[in-house]
């Protein structure tokens, strides 16, 4: 039974459609840390992801299993006596020595073996291209591909709501998700989307679509910009410029060119890269933004880099836009994976350490708060970008550090940990993957591109380099010795999403969700007045927003839509009414 107020306002959501962005030139991946410059052939080594401690301990061992304790050994019983010559032999009884019982293996946490597939060079752009690719990851024997869809608001696609890549070498009227995911599904591979969810333009190579977004809303859009800034108005990283979370019209367009792909395309799931802000802190200054952030929380000025109070801010707009993608992707299609690629900066915390990961570089510069995300089920997945280099310093430790960390705070989520194929030689990356999956994690490798050191630093070929990598993960003991199956469903198979209109201002409001006269969940509002909840019990639920009440149902599976709540602030809020 539905309850509505006096006031009710149906309005459907709109999700902007823009164009897309520009291509990004060089090697880049999901990358959670900067990439160091492609060396030159002469072999310069690649700069450390993280930084570096003097000291170079040795490569971790791999993990070992238990040994086996031995049996006890039972004391011989002493001889019976004998009363005399012609007395029967007394018989001894047989004690049989306990046996000890099996080692119980828990199960996996994930069984993910997967690998990434950029479209920064060869590998999507061309029929043959992409049958190569599949052959390839078919014999070194991964489960799951990774594959770039969205790259900076261009798509290796044609229908996306962004528009395709614009790439000289891009063969004309094809579509690479289309092939990749056919192709991939007959050899038993799933095909996961990967988004670059704020990428907005490369000016160094530009898509030249007159519909892309950086054309529409890029640098020199004045007032319908829609770029993240410093508090100087710049916009560039490098040669990269990011969309801001917190302007809702470039959350419309992002949350968008993500759903498309699942609206429109057979592939298992979505990751979400480039999910956070620029490295540094100092973004978001858009006036937009600051315009938001003032009226939603009361505070005069501009704010620091460094102020609290505006980090938290910014950080709940990027677990907003988590939530809302990964609410409209399961209205498409509750069996699609949600799977984000995270950032795992420096030292590691402790396992279940939240207050030390909250100082860390990946909760106060970017604005991740992936362990929320688990947490909450935005995330069906988390696939760490845990590139490290066990040659440099305490990188090693780190790489096995941010892994036990992620597995601790999981909640319902699966875990994978991402090894940067790229920064290391086959040795070391196979013992990465080893140790990875010997905690139950699942693992990916960064990239089919640049599957080692000496390929990135064009001392071998591709085809080289995936030949080595493939005996050293298939050895005896290696994480690719065998073929694993990931075929399950993901843990998050339903939800509740909702809206509020009719105020100036949408964001920051407090919603709550009732079960059986319990507060069983909270959240707030994003800029546009959505609001979600992905972890409720299936069953009645009451949603309490701005005066506002709606009774509804949630399914078992699937997503429930309320409809738009209207809600004034120039008059008390009006009392719930209507029919339970």
């Amino acid at each position: 039974m539905k309850t509505l107020s006096p006031v009710r306002l149906a309005l459907p959501l709109t999700l902007l459609l823009a164009g897309a962005v520009l291509p990004v030139a060089g090697a880049t991946a999901p990358t959670p840390e900067p990439l160091p410059p492609v060396p030159a052939p002469v072999v310069p080594a690649p700069a450390p992801v993280d930084p570096a401690p003097p000291a170079t301990p040795a490569e971790p061992a791999p993990v070992q299993p238990a040994p086996v304790p031995p049996a006890p050994v039972v004391p011989a019983l002493p001889a019976a006596p004998v009363a005399s010559p012609l007395a029967p032999p007394v018989s001894v009884p047989v004690v049989p020595a306990p046996v000890p019982p099996a080692p119980t293996q828990p199960a996996p946490i994930s069984t993910v073996r997967g690998l990434w597939v950029d479209a920064f060079g060869p590998g999507l752009k061309t029929r043959q291209q992409v049958a190569q690719v599949v052959e390839d990851a078919a014999r070194l024997g991964v489960n799951t591909l990774f594959v770039q869809a969205v790259r900076r608001g261009d798509c290796l696609c044609l229908r996306a709501s962004v528009p395709p890549i614009t790439d000289k070498d891009f063969e004309k009227n094809f579509d690479p998700l289309t092939i990749v995911t056919r192709l991939a599904h007959a050899r038993g591979m799933r095909v996961i989307a990967w988004v670059s969810v704020t990428g907005g333009v490369n000016a160094r190579v530009p898509n030249t679509s007159p519909r892309h977004v950086s054309r529409l809303h890029g640098p020199t859009a004045g007032a319908n910009s829609w770029m993240s800034r410093r508090p100087d108005g710049s916009w560039q990283e490098g040669g990269d410029g990011w969309l801001d979370p917190a302007i809702p019209a470039a959350a419309d367009h992002m949350v968008e060119s993500v759903v498309s792909l699942v609206r429109n395309y057979p592939v298992d799931g979505v990751q979400l890269d480039r999910i956070r802000y620029p490295d540094g802190g100092a973004w978001g200054y858009d006036p937009k933004t600051l315009a938001r952030y003032r009226a939603e929380t009361g505070t005069k000025g501009t704010p620091a880099a460094s102020d609290p109070r505006w980090q938290a801010w910014k950080r709940e707009q990027v677990t907003a836009l988590v939530r809302r993608v990964s609410l409209e992707v399961k209205a498409v299609r509750p069996t699609a994976w949600v799977t984000a690629a995270t950032i795992t900066y420096g030292a590691p915390p402790a396992p279940g350490d939240l207050a030390a990961f909250r100082k860390s570089r990946t909760y106060t510069d970017v604005l991740q708060d992936w362990p929320t995300w688990m947490r909450e089920g935005y995330l069906d997945l988390n696939v760490l970008m845990n590139y490290k280099r066990d040659t440099v310093g305490e990188q090693g430790e780190w790489l096995d550090g941010w892994n036990a960390f992620a597995a601790s705070v999981r909640g319902r989520a699966e875990v994978a940990g991402g090894t940067a194929l790229y920064l290391n030689t086959p040795a070391v990356t196979a013992s990465q993957a080893r140790r990875t999956v010997a905690t139950g994690l699942g693992w990916v490798g960064y990239s089919y591109r640049t599957p080692t050191l000496d390929v990135y630093g064009t001392r071998q070929s591709t085809g080289q380099g995936l030949e080595a990598i493939r005996a050293a993960l298939t050895a005896p003991g290696g994480a690719l010795a065998g073929r694993v199956d990931w075929q399950v469903k993901p843990p998050t198979l339903r939800g509740l999403s909702g809206r509020i209109v009719g105020t100036s201002v949408l964001g920051g409001r407090a919603v709550e969700a009732v079960q059986g006269a319990k507060v069983v969940a909270r959240t707030t509002t994003d800029g546009g007045g959505h609001y979600g909840f992905l972890t409720l019990p299936a069953g009645p639920v009451e949603v309490r927003v701005g005066g506002q009440r709606w009774a509804e149902a949630v399914p078992e599976v699937g997503v429930v839509r309320l409809p738009d709540l209207l809600v004034r602030d120039s008059v008390a809020a009006p009392a719930a009414s209507g029919k339970r």
